[in-house]
């Protein structure tokens, strides 16, 4: 039985296939149309899973849509007539888009199917909606290596709720404690977001990243004013602080006047305002969900906790709940945003509608590293490389991995395209630009000359897993780059009392440890271990690096540059590859050099449409 599952219409739009509950695809929609964030119908996507299953699309017996409208409908009228008539202008400009887009969601998704799958199904008749927390609950349980678990899924907001506890047993799952709109731990993360001058479910990431350079100073203010905290995690915000329910922005008047001033506007200078703020907001974050996962733990017998929803994604909190050992097991699903719930949506049909058994891999979750995403054969990588008019030499695995590990050892910033592209937010060795960890000026570099974006970035760090309690204060997995850990202290260099007393921004500049590029400067890395099982070229890359260095570690961010989506094709890798600072490139066995290349457009030409 083949279900496909779907998310779409609010942002990152993703589709994934399963059969028989096995997990044969999945990928966004932002990969295919290269717009970030695509919240549009993933067409693109459910063509690749159609494609990459070898299927057609009438052998789908099941379709289902990751929430379910009708219920956020409700929750957008119930929630105007609370406050009304505050907001009547956002309620004004909101009803016709719902009216006429997203109310009548089903016949919307309907026709897409008829359009893009075939008018000859009636696909009405195949489609199925799950709830927004329980497709997330379900992304993170089914796939995880637990026969039983608790489950704490964490958003802005699905219909009405946006902080939900499940549990999971065998192939049954079900949610026992629900948070609901307005109160929602997302959407603080998101009003500071927005405050501090970053996009909306995008730039939350930059706050966890910029958290360190700043000092925690407002967090009793937010105590006082903003939210209020029990002792097992359930929280209140006060709504007279901010407008996302009801307005055309996150916060209002009276939330600026609290922290001194308006938001700062984008790409303006960022100052140690915005650096205490998020720090303040990064701890209050970890304090909530350290009180709801003691809380959880007090409640069930469960020994082992599976975290989703977009909150997941906070790598930092991730790493103090591991380090706090509340729960013996914790597993993260690596699409834990709205992407993920495609999947969730799926397998909770198979499971729940379909009442399907469940198989658990014994010690391996069944993602399958993540890597689900498309992938190239010799002749299309050299079609595309061709069409593009690039130079480049095909080499056997070994004298790849050998030449781009001694380019590593040189310092050169390598383009690293193999295998089956990643689904989620994070690139973990398929489509990832990589580099020496060892060198100093480097993570200001790739910032600057090859990503274009802010310079307080951190990058992470790619180990092989046998050596990860050798560098950092961790010993579990992290296959999916979702905890952050310390570097351990016998790597840390000495640094003098006036650099230590540097504040904000000068602190980037200090070289901390012997891997400068991937220590944040609180000393911490957000780490993927990497395993021969599920990444074996990746794996064996790295052991060439660490042969010739000493050194089992690369550093590893996305292949992309700011404000596009990952790579996804040849083609996209050489437009990066050429409209960036990057010296070389690898895609499968085929090697690239940037000074070999003829082709002398602007380079403008050649980034990412």
């Amino acid at each position: 039985m083949y279900i496909l599952g779907i998310s779409a219409y609010y942002h990152d739009s993703a589709a994934c296939l399963i059969k028989d509950g096995e997990i044969i695809a999945a990928a966004q929609e932002e990969r295919f149309t290269r717009v970030k964030h695509d919240p549009n119908f993933p067409a693109k996507a459910i063509e690749y899973c159609i494609k990459e299953a070898n299927i057609k699309a009438n052998q789908i017996d099941n379709i289902v849509f990751y929430e379910k409208p009708f219920m956020k409908f409700e929750r957008l009228l119930e929630t105007y007539l609370a406050f009304a008539p505050k907001g009547f202008r956002s309620f004004a400009k909101a009803i016709p888009i719902w009216i006429k887009d997203k109310l009548f969601q089903k016949l919307l998704i309907t026709r897409e199917l008829s359009a893009n799958l075939g008018k000859e199904i009636r696909w009405g008749d195949r489609l199925l909606f799950s709830e927004h927390h329980l497709s997330h609950a379900a992304s993170a349980y089914y796939p995880s290596p637990f026969e039983s678990a608790a489950v704490l899924t964490l958003d802005g907001v699905g219909e009405w709720t946006t902080t939900s506890l499940a549990i999971g047993k065998d192939n049954d799952l079900k949610v026992i404690k629900e948070i609901k709109f307005p109160h929602s731990i997302g959407l603080l993360y998101s009003s500071f977001t927005y405050y501090t001058g970053f996009k909306v479910n995008s730039g939350e990431y930059k706050i966890m990243g910029l958290a360190p350079y700043g000092e925690p100073r407002y967090v009793n203010l937010i105590k006082d004013n903003l939210i209020l905290i029990a002792e097992d995690g359930s929280f209140q915000l006060d709504m007279s602080y901010f407008d996302y329910a009801t307005g055309l922005t996150m916060t209002n008047k009276k939330f600026h006047k609290l922290f001194g001033g308006p938001p700062r506007q984008p790409d303006t200078d960022i100052t140690q305002r915005e650096m205490d703020l998020a720090a303040s907001i990064q701890k209050i974050t970890e304090e909530i969900v350290l009180k709801l996962i003691r809380g959880i733990a007090n409640k069930t017998s469960e020994r082992n906790l599976c975290l989703a929803g977009g909150v997941a994604l906070n790598c930092v909190a991730n790493g103090v709940l591991v380090r706090e050992n509340i729960f013996d097991n914790i597993w993260i699903q690596p699409a834990a945003g709205d992407a993920g719930a495609s999947l969730g949506a799926a397998l909770s049909v198979w499971y729940l509608h379909h009442r399907k058994e469940r198989k658990v891999l014994k010690n391996y979750d069944s993602m399958k590293g993540s890597y689900l995403g498309p992938e190239f054969s010799d002749k299309e990588i050299e079609s595309e490389l061709n069409s593009c008019g690039a130079i480049y030499k095909k080499l056997t695995e070994n004298d790849l991995l050998d030449k781009i590990s001694l380019e590593l050892a040189n310092e050169k910033a390598i383009g690293w395209m193999q295998g089956r592209m990643e689904f989620g937010p994070r690139a973990l060795g398929g489509r990832s630009i990589i580099a020496d960890p060892r060198s100093p000026k480097m993570q200001k570099q790739l910032n600057l000359k090859v990503k274009y974006r802010e310079s307080f970035r951190p990058f992470a760090p790619s180990i092989l897993y046998e050596h990860v309690s050798e560098w950092f204060e961790l010993n579990t997995k992290s296959p999916y780059m979702l905890l952050v850990a310390n570097v351990i202290k016998d790597k840390h260099l000495s640094i003098t009392a006036e650099d230590e007393a540097l504040f904000g921004i000068d602190k980037l500049n200090i070289t901390r440890s012997i891997v400068p590029a991937i220590t944040h400067v609180d000393y911490s890395a957000r780490i993927q271990t990497v395993h021969k099982e599920t990444n074996p070229r990746y794996h064996s890359l790295i052991s060439k690096f660490n042969e010739k260095t000493g050194c089992p570690i690369i550093v590893n961010t996305s292949f992309n540059i700011r404000g596009q989506p990952i790579i996804c094709t040849p083609t996209d890798a050489f437009k990066c590859f050429m409209g960036t600072g990057l010296d070389v490139l690898a895609i499968g066995n085929y090697i690239l050099y940037k000074d070999e290349q003829t082709i002398r457009k602007n380079k403008l030409d050649y980034e990412l449409d």
